[in-house]
């Protein structure tokens, strides 16, 4: 069932009805858990087994450890007065292995699955290349949102141990949590601590939530249809004949899947929290104006919000401070000097972030390189932090608004330029590509007319590119504002009510679909 398709928008429409109108208020959240599951078996049925064998793990473990975590504190309050200090600790460091070996147990599990169903054939594949004799793929099925479901266990699972979360007994409860459809096809990543707040607590009917929720579907479907499924026709001629379109061409690429990335992945995201709005929940906001960013660290603090948050608590945070990286730190500073020692396992650290963001993503090399090549350039921009200093400190350009401008633009185009190794799928192709642009020079030949050859036409570029001003005008008034504009409108509500006749028409009139068109899944649903 496509977000995009007539039938999501009748579920959707259908179960707000019946949450509010016909369930009592304490009981909701047993319908929302019935909704997800029906949403995701009319995707696949399959998909249930898996979505079921990931959270009766995570919910079993969980109670597991903080069962004998609560038995070994009362434990060790009943008996501290009898034992010396040096049995305290050879016991909290005996217990503390238990449970450590229950969450490795239920991580092995949970991050199992998804390494058979997703890696297998990228494994199968990668060996292929280094063999005359090549292994025979597998046919393994890969559920819809696996990775996003995986991560909310895994850290519901580390939360649940590190003490910060108190396990969910209702194993229907946490199966809700686990998959609550809005997010499961595109995130955010949730946390339990998070969404546990408002997922299972009685609702009432809020107008103004509501209002607001109903806004923002109609804001994503706005660019989803308007702009990112208008765009793909064309980025697919482009990516798809490589040799046809190089040289400023390629810029052509970087310019259109910008846009067509965030409407699409945005759009995805205004679905969904506006779903969640509606049946008064709270999700996690994943996109914070990334286009904004003046450089690259505040652009992925901007951009999939939740992704980022994750790997940092999950991966960077327990790696750098982990006793064999405080080994290593150590050796570091007596034998490379402090300065060098210091940056060692904050580098590993980050190395294994970006390695693993970019496996996270897909099941692909491309998808590898392009997180090293985050990894390389975050790097490269903290060591020459000492030279921006000594260049600010003699030219006051920090602060003005050209300056401020040249910075976003820097950040944007270098993001771009990254983002071509998802558009071409293919690491040596995309460097080529990418060098083309400096070496092929037929900026004529994109507009003598071969614009109109990659299946859009001069009323779809003026639609898309009208579209695209008005989302970033939106996106510039929170910017300058701080605010959205829909608590503006809401406050003048004749202006409320217009806003969501206007965007309803546009995507009536102006969605990329029907004759020639194919409104498509959203980007982050492979994963």
């Amino acid at each position: 069932m496509l977000f995009t398709s007539l039938p999501f928008v009748l579920f959707v429409a259908v179960l707000v009805v019946v949450y509010y109108a016909f369930v009592p208020h304490n009981e909701r959240w047993g319908l929302l858990l019935i909704a997800s599951l029906a949403f995701y078996f009319f995707a696949d049925p399959k998909y249930l087994i898996f979505i079921s064998v990931t959270a009766l793990t995570a919910y079993i473990f969980a109670i597991l450890t903080e069962d004998y975590n609560s038995k070994r504190k009362a434990y060790l309050k009943e008996h501290k007065a009898e034992w010396d200090a040096d049995y305290k600790k050879r016991y909290k460091t005996v217990t503390t292995r238990v449970t450590r070996l229950l969450l490795f147990f239920a991580l092995l599990i949970c991050l199992g699955i998804i390494a058979v169903t997703k890696y297998t054939n990228f494994v199968i594949e990668t060996i292929n290349s280094m063999r005359s004799e090549p292994l025979s793929f597998v046919n393994v099925i890969v559920p819809m949102g696996i990775s996003f479901y995986t991560f909310q266990t895994v850290s519901y699972s580390i939360d649940v141990a590190r003490g910060t979360v108190k396990a969910q007994r209702n194993f229907w409860k946490f199966l809700l949590f686990v998959s609550f459809f809005p997010q499961l096809v595109q995130g955010p990543i949730s946390r339990y601590g998070d969404l546990s707040q408002t997922l299972y607590e009685p609702k009432n009917f809020d107008f103004r939530g509501v209002s607001y929720g109903f806004l923002r579907i109609l804001w994503g479907y706005f660019k989803k249809l308007v702009v990112a499924d208008r765009l793909v026709i064309a980025l697919k001629t482009l990516t798809g004949s490589p040799d046809e379109y190089k040289g400023a061409f390629v810029f052509v690429v970087m310019m259109l899947y910008a846009a067509q990335l965030y409407c699409d992945f945005t759009g995805g995201i205004d679905i969904t929290i506006g779903i969640a709005q509606m049946l008064g929940i709270t999700v996690k906001e994943n996109f914070d104006l990334p286009y904004f960013s003046k450089n690259i660290k505040e652009y992925w603090n901007r951009w999939h919000i939740t992704m980022g948050t994750w790997f940092t608590d999950y991966i960077f945070y327990p790696l750098s401070v982990s006793p064999t990286m405080l080994k290593l730190s150590k050796w570091s500073r007596q034998h490379l000097g402090n300065e060098v020692g210091k940056r060692v396992t904050v580098y590993i650290s980050c190395f294994a972030v970006w390695l693993a963001t970019g496996i996270w993503h897909g099941a692909a090399w491309h998808f590898v390189v392009w997180g090293l090549m985050n990894f390389v350039v975050i790097m490269a921009s903290q060591e020459l932090e000492p030279l921006y200093a000594k260049f600010h400190g003699k030219f006051s350009f920090k602060g003005r608004h050209w300056y401020s401008a040249f910075e976003i633009l820097r950040t944007f185009l270098l993001m771009s330029s990254l983002k071509l190794f998802d558009c071409y799928r293919n690491v040596g192709l995309t460097f080529k590509m990418f060098g083309s642009m400096f070496t092929t020079f037929n900026i004529g030949k994109v507009f003598g007319g071969s614009l109109l050859e990659l299946g859009l036409t001069r009323g779809d570029y003026m639609v898309a590119f009208l579209a695209i001003i008005a989302v970033f005008l939106v996106s510039l008034y929170k910017y300058l504002r701080g605010v959205n504009l829909r608590e503006f409108l809401f406050d003048k509500y004749p202006l409320f009510v217009l806003s969501c006749v206007v965007l309803f028409l546009c995507i009536v009139v102006f969605g990329a679909y029907g004759t020639g068109f194919d409104a498509s899944q959203f980007i982050y649903n492979q994963f």
